[in-house]
Parts: structure tokens; sequence; C-alpha cells
């Protein structure tokens, strides 16, 4: 008996040993992941995007002598390209790669890109020479030689390379880390949460880190040793994320939206010449349908007709094409967050020029002119917290609604701080040009913190109400076109900056926008953007006013996907059925 007892207490002190080990075993793998997934591979994706468009403008127009007007569509075609290409990766991602071979690939392609734009600004060969000093030489200051046409397409080389990369990051590596966690395991869901807190955490502090060291590193060491810091720490991030490959989980692709919309489309354009029944229970799948059919968009009905000469099988069903419908009727209001990124873009350009033409003293300290963007961060980071501590709670308070401000309130207050900033920057700029040209001493670069500060609390509102938006209104078969959708806002954002760039310079004759702010109108340019801006609100205010959500409750699980940033997978539920699967087959 005692011997039996005795067994008994030993079971009992070994199961709750293996226990431990359990729960252990589970939190360390849990440290691996952030470790390996967040801060081995995102940080490092940050450093090397912030690092790059926050301080191009400057060695753009400093080092290779381009037009402000031809630099600034550089930086901004280079950010646009990025985020469209985050939608290819997410493709690949979803059709055929897999999560984890995609993200491997794609950091690879960013530690080449980087390097290559690391190896551009330090081979003499790759810039033109410095100007000609005009004192010196006691002659007129027309030294200045622009790049030639094979070292901007080094540079482009670079750039784009990058872009590929980066966007392929930007589109997997936060879904692949979600993959991690069982959401069947209660454990593995609470410490999900946590992944994702410090996931916005790393990308919050690899911009700070960007915009603060790395540009004064550019600055006043060298950008070669900048983008040199930029290039180490992606290759570093390959050989970290490498390096837990073994414990890993991985799904296999699951297929792509994009793929299910184009084969809607593609049908309903090839039964274009077929009339639509005029009783909707003859469309296939009708009276199985999981989507109530609609009146809507009856061309894409066409999609779902059973033509007599062939299988019912090949028609695509009422399910189907109700889901496209949903994504069609989200486009007016897309179609109305683009410019907000447009002034986005803003900051990274044009009041990037302008601190390079103001005082940026701070005591004994000259504040690097790219540094200034660290306000466009911590305001950021600001308006995200008193939104969640302040703005919510009493916006349930006084609407009752347990979400407090609906998305599209988020995205209407964005658009409104977004045009304030517009009219603040035409001002500041107006004084700035007035100071210099009046022969007066530079005004202080801290002027320019207002517009920073007023786009970054209002990416906190725009940001967070897009994605929500997209998110509860899109299909609950397409959630993953939600961060497809936000990111094509992004890139179409900093497309049309460049676009009007162009246009405007075409139509003032190079008027507004010199290679001298003091000789140009930029004050116009930004008064320009404030009147888009009212113009668009408007057309929001319209389409918003006849938006109808949809009744569904958005789940609490989406709700945490809205702390993934842009970085969250255009492909994929994320890590709602992360498969336990070990070995390299799934992947």
């Amino acid at each position: 008996m005692a011997r039996s007892r005795s067994h008994s207490r030993y079971d009992v002190i070994m199961h709750a040993v293996c226990g431990v080990a359990e729960k252990a075993a589970v939190n360390l793998f849990v440290i691996l992941i952030e470790f390996v997934v967040v801060s081995g591979t995102e940080l490092a994706e940050r450093v090397c995007v912030m690092g790059i468009s926050m301080n191009l403008v400057t060695y753009l127009v400093g080092d290779l002598h381009l037009s402000n007007a031809k630099s600034a569509n550089i930086v901004t075609n280079f950010m646009g390209t990025l985020n469209l290409l985050a939608l290819v990766g997410g493709f690949l991602a979803d059709a055929r790669l897999g999560r984890y071979l995609t993200v491997v690939v794609s950091a690879t392609i960013a530690a080449i890109g980087v390097s290559l734009l690391s190896a551009s600004t330090v081979v003499p060969g790759m810039r033109p020479p410095r100007c000609v000093d005009a004192a010196a030489e006691g002659r007129e200051a027309d030294g200045c030689v622009a790049a030639s046409g094979g070292q901007l397409a080094m540079l482009y080389a670079a750039l784009y390379t990058t872009a590929a990369g980066a966007g392929g990051l930007k589109a997997n590596v936060s879904g692949f880390g979600s993959d991690q966690f069982d959401g069947r395991d209660p454990r593995e869901e609470k410490a999900m949460l946590f992944f994702f807190n410090r996931f916005y955490f790393c990308i919050s502090l690899g911009s700070l880190f960007a915009v603060t060291v790395l540009v004064y590193v550019q600055e006043n060491v060298g950008r070669g040793w900048g983008y040199g810091v930029s290039a180490a720490a992606m290759v570093a991030a390959v050989v970290v994320f490498a390096a837990g490959t073994p414990r890993y989980r991985y799904r296999r692709p699951q297929g792509s939206p994009l793929t299910a919309i184009g084969r809607v489309l593609w049908t309903a354009w090839r039964n274009r010449r077929l009339p639509c029944p005029a009783d909707a229970g003859e469309l296939h799948g009708f009276h199985k349908a999981k989507v109530p059919h609609t009146d809507r968009l009856r061309c894409l009905d066409k999609a779902a007709i059973v033509e007599a000469d062939l299988a019912a099988a090949t028609a695509l069903t009422v399910t189907e094409v109700e889901e496209v419908k949903m994504v069609v009727k989200l486009l007016p209001i897309w179609s109305t967050c683009i410019l907000f990124w447009t002034v986005y873009s803003q900051m990274t350009t044009f009041s990037i020029e302008q601190a390079t033409q103001m005082d940026r003293r701070a005591g004994g300290f000259v504040v690097p002119a790219g540094s200034f963007s660290v306000f466009l961060f911590l305001s950021i980071l600001l308006f995200t917290s008193l939104n969640e501590r302040l703005l919510v709670p009493l916006a349930r308070r006084l609407t009752r609604r347990p979400q407090g401000l609906t998305p599209l309130q988020r995205v209407a207050a964005g658009l409104v701080l977004a045009t304030l900033a517009m009219a603040v920057s035409a001002l500041v700029e107006k004084k700035r040009r007035d100071a210099s040209n009046g022969g007066g001493v530079a005004i202080s670069a801290f002027w320019l913190v207002p517009q920073f500060f007023l786009v970054g609390s209002g990416e906190a509102f725009a940001y967070v109400g897009q994605l929500e938006f997209f998110i509860r209104e899109a299909p609950e078969r397409m959630k993953s076109m939600s961060t497809g959708l936000f990111l094509a806002t992004l890139a179409m954002g900093f497309f049309l900056s460049s676009l009007l760039v162009v246009a405007v310079d075409a139509a003032t004759r190079g008027a507004w926008i010199r290679d001298s702010l003091d000789d140009g109108r930029l004050d116009l340019f930004y008064w320009m953007l404030a009147v888009l801006g009212v113009a668009n609100f408007s057309v929001f205010l319209m389409f918003a006013s006849r938006h109808q959500y949809k009744p569904a409750v958005l789940p609490a699980a989406d709700a945490v996907e809205l702390l993934t940033e842009a970085d969250s997978p255009p492909g994929g539920d994320v890590g709602r059925e992360a498969a336990t699967v070990k070995g390299m087959d799934d992947v």
C-alpha cells in the first residue's frame, strides 16, 4: 500500500514537472519566434526602408545634383513600387511559394539591393564630381554636373531591387510569425497577442532608429556607412531567420483571392453576350449561396450563368460572384483614401528639402534634415496611445457604440488633419521663403514640426480606420484582401504624388518647383494639395454617407490583426489555423 502511495506521489510530481517543462518549452518557442521573426527580420526591414526613404532626397539633390522635382519623384516612385510589389509578394506566397520561402527569398533580395545602394555611394565612378567652387574659380556657379544615365541606372537597380525584397517581406513576415501560434491552444493564443504588440513595437523602434541614428551616420560619417549598416542588418536578419528553420511551423499555400476575383471577372466577360436570367434562382448555386444574392452589378451575375452546352461545374457560384461584388463595393471609399498618402509622401520629400534650407541647430547640435521625420513617428505613437486610452473610451460614452468611432469616422479625421497639414505647410514655406529672399536670418527648421505632427496624428486615425474598414467589409473568405487593398492605397498615393509633381512642373513651366526652393513657389503646391484635400473630403463624405456596413460583427481575432500595420500578409488568415507541421515538405 505504501509503495502504491509512493508511486502515486511520484506520478503527481512527474506530471507537474512535465507540465512546467512543457510550458517552459512553449515560452522558449515564443521567445525564439519573437526574436527571429520580429527582432531579426522586421526590425531590419524597417531600418532598411526608412533609412533609405526618409533621407534619400537630400542625397539625390546634394550628391547627384538632380532637380527637386526629379528627386521627389524618385523617392515616391520607390515607395509606391515597394507597396505595390507587396501585393505581388503576398500573391506568390499564397499561390505557390508559401510564406517561409517568400520571406527568405525577399530578405535576400533586399540585402542585395541595399548592398548595391551602399556600393553606388562609395565607388567614385557611380556619382558625379562635386560642384566646382565658384568663388575659387572666379566664375558663375554653373559647375554642378547631374548624374549620368549610367550612374542613375545603378541607383535605380539598387532601389528597385530593394523594393522587390522589402515588398515581399512587408507582405509575409507578420503572417509567418502568427502562423507559429495555434489559436486552439489558449496559451499560444495569449502569446500571439504579445507577439503582435512586440511586432508593432519593433516597427516603430526600427523607424525611429532609422530616422535618428542612421540618418546621422549618413550625414556625418558617410552614405556608404549608413547604407552599409542597413545592408549588414538585412544580411544578419537572413542568417538569424534561417537559423530557426527546424523549429518553425509551416502552412501550405491556400491559393490567392486575387485568383478567385480574376476568375469571376474573366467568366463574366466571357459570358457578356448572354442575357441575365430574369429569375435569379436560375443562377448556379443560388439556393446554396452563403452570401445572399443582390441586384447590384448584375453584369457580374453572368459569371454564374449555367450554359446549356456546358456542365454546371464550369459556372461559378452565386457566393463567389457576391464576394467579388462586396470587394467592388469598397472601391469608392478606397479611391478617396489615396490622397492621404499623397500628403504623407510630402513628409519624405519636399518637407525634408525645406529642412535643408532652414536653421537646424538645437543648441550646439545640428539636426540632420532627414531626422525631422522623427516628429512624424513620435506623433503616430502618441496619438495611437491617446486613441486607445482617451478618445475611444470617450467616443463610446458619447455614441454608445462598443467600438466608439466607426472606421469611416477615423478615416474622416485623418483626411481632415492631412488637409490642415498642407495648409500649415504652405504658410510655413511662405514664411521661410520670405525670410530667405529678404536677406534675413534663416528661420528655425523646428517650424516644420507642426506639419509633421499633423500628418502623423492623421495617420494614427486614417491608418487604423482604413485597415479596420477593409477587414470588416471584406468577404469572410477574402479577408486577406483587406491588407491588399490597404497597401494599394499607399502605392497609389505615392504614385499620385509623382504624377502631380510632373503635371505641376509642366503646367507652370518649372515656376513652382525649382532647383532652389527660394526661386520656386512650393507654398502654392502645398495650397493645391490642400484644395484637393477639401474636394476629396467632400467626395469621401458622399460615399461614406451611402455606405452600408456589413451586419456581421468584426471578430475579435481581426482586431488583433489591426496591430500588424501594413506588414500583415495580403494572403491567408493570420495565424488562425497554423498547422503544426515540421519539415520542408510543406513549404
